[in-house]
């Protein structure tokens, strides 16, 4: 399977990097099976954004999490995870909370509507895909195919 990341470089190896915001599944390589929202993550990266192509192969001995649609499950993972939960998984794969998604997220965690409402404002929206790889082990699961420049 093609995996794809949106950069402002080219990675050949690519890196689990601690930053300052944690993203839906915490800390991790973010990758999709989407090259139109791999497009989107160069695009905004960068005037001069790269699409990185992996080939993913999967191995049956790491922790893996899947995510097949938003549930309550994923929205509370993602909540905690945003807030800083640091899991054990090896790779997750999900629905990804675009923008529009996150501000609901963001908004039912502070209390500011229910879980009831979160579900009726994000059943229009249609989410991405993402993968996200935590360890060593679950990157080795990668091998760089090409770059394409925007």
């Amino acid at each position: 399977m093609e995996l794809y990341h949106g950069s402002s470089d080219v990675l050949k190896f690519p890196e689990i990097r601690k930053t300052q915001y944690a993203k839906d599944f915490s800390w991790g390589f973010y990758c999709t099976n989407s090259y139109e929202q791999a497009y989107k993550w160069a695009d905004r990266k960068s005037e001069s954004g790269v699409i990185n192509v992996y080939s993913y192969a999967e191995n049956p001995t790491l922790s893996l999490l899947k995510f097949e649609e938003m549930t309550d499950e994923w929205l509370d993972f993602i909540g905690k995870c945003r807030d800083g939960y640091v899991h054990s998984y090896d790779i997750v794969e999900g629905p990804m909370a675009d923008d529009t998604i996150w501000n609901f997220v963001n908004d039912f965690l502070a209390g500011t509507i229910s879980r009831k409402a979160f579900w009726e404002l994000a059943a229009f929206k249609h989410p991405t895909h993402q993968i996200s790889f935590h360890t060593i082990r679950a990157l080795q699961c990668l091998s760089f195919l090409r770059s394409e420049s925007l």
